[in-house]
């Protein structure tokens, strides 16, 4: 009678958390092997490095093991940096993208660079990440809410650049939280944030999520042409045509203001001092600021208007005085004033 050999099942052994936090860091280890086979003095240096350890728990942790993870953190960080400069330089070099793909093409290259750099350290340090995995949960669920934001404002970064739709140089016009508008230019677009400098060169940090949801005002999303307009006030009795004419005038005196489209000049209404209109001119510079535009052609205007004999209005009120005893004493007072006088 045959009887075959039964075949018992192998039993297969899964290294503990404490085991693994025994063996240390396997990188410390095998450098400490290596060193100490080359040289017996360095050897005996780092076996009393590695002799002066604490634990904490069950985990071993000695000096020797510190100065390694500080060099290879160091070296990775290093280079990981070299070689994102390195990849910046390339790209900026790439005359055949435009400045929106660069910068695209940028971000893209300096993720990769990084995480790599942090999986050839991991690799190097020998750590084994299955030890961590019962932490994992709780440490993935930490960083995502802790992250959310920061991803968030990648993405919507990200976004941005692919469509175009907010690109650096931009002039954008926007409202603070306190609701004052202002405008200003746009310098960078970052990981977290877009740089916004104003003429008056105050900086803000923008969240890029804000600029997703939000509405903004991009001068120059398809053109760079702005019209500004300028509120002008003349007296009632001023000849209107010839008013209008120096408002053109002046207009045309100003260099930044465009020939095409032309500056047009519109009655906006008549108000209780004056007739009021409005000077249209066109500008395709608005970084450089509107303000010193709408004040370049009002000093030329003025001075036109002095030379041609144009009134700018005083305000005129009317001034309507009830009958009493107060006003009847007043005017009696003037009066004996006026018979004392020689």
């Amino acid at each position: 009678m045959n009887t075959s050999p039964v075949a018992t099942p192998t039993a297969t052994v899964t290294p503990t958390v404490t085991q693994v936090a025994e063996q240390g860091v396997a990188g410390a280890d095998g450098l400490k092997n290596a060193v100490s086979a080359r040289s017996g003095a360095l050897g005996d240096v780092v076996d009393t490095l590695d002799g002066l350890a604490i634990r904490i728990g069950a985990t071993r942790l000695s000096i020797w093991d510190l100065i390694v993870v500080v060099v290879v953190l160091v070296l990775v960080v290093t280079v990981a940096w070299a070689a994102n400069r390195l990849s910046a330089r390339l790209i900026q070099r790439a005359r055949h993208l435009d400045l929106t793909q660069r910068l695209l093409a940028e971000k893209a290259a300096s993720l990769l660079i990084w995480v790599v750099a942090i999986l050839i350290g991991i690799d190097v340090l020998g750590i084994d990440l299955t030890a961590l995995t019962v932490f994992s949960g709780a440490l993935g669920l930490a960083i995502g809410f802790g992250l959310q934001k920061t991803f968030g404002n990648l993405i919507a970064g990200i976004i941005l650049l692919m469509d175009k739709s907010i690109k650096p140089g931009d002039v954008i016009a926007i409202t603070d939280q306190g609701g004052k508008y202002t405008f200003g230019q746009i310098r960078r677009i970052g990981i977290r944030a877009v740089s916004l400098t104003t003429r008056d060169q105050k900086e803000y940090l923008i969240p890029n999520e804000n600029l997703m949801v939000n509405q903004v005002e991009n001068w120059s999303y398809s053109s760079k042409n702005v019209r500004i307009q300028v509120p002008v006030g003349v007296a009632f009795n001023a000849d209107m045509d010839k008013a209008e004419a120096l408002m053109l005038e002046a207009a045309r005196a100003v260099p930044r203001i465009l020939t095409t489209p032309p500056p047009t000049v519109w009655l906006e209404g008549f108000g209780d001092s004056s007739v009021n209109f409005h000077i249209n001119v066109w500008i395709t510079d608005p970084e450089e600021g509107v303000g010193n535009v709408r004040s370049d052609v009002l000093k030329t205007l003025w001075r036109l208007f002095r030379e041609n004999g144009v009134a700018v209005p005083y305000p005129q009120r009317d001034l309507n005085l009830r009958d009493g005893e107060a006003l009847r004493a007043l005017i009696d007072a003037l009066r004996d004033g006026e018979k004392e006088r020689p």
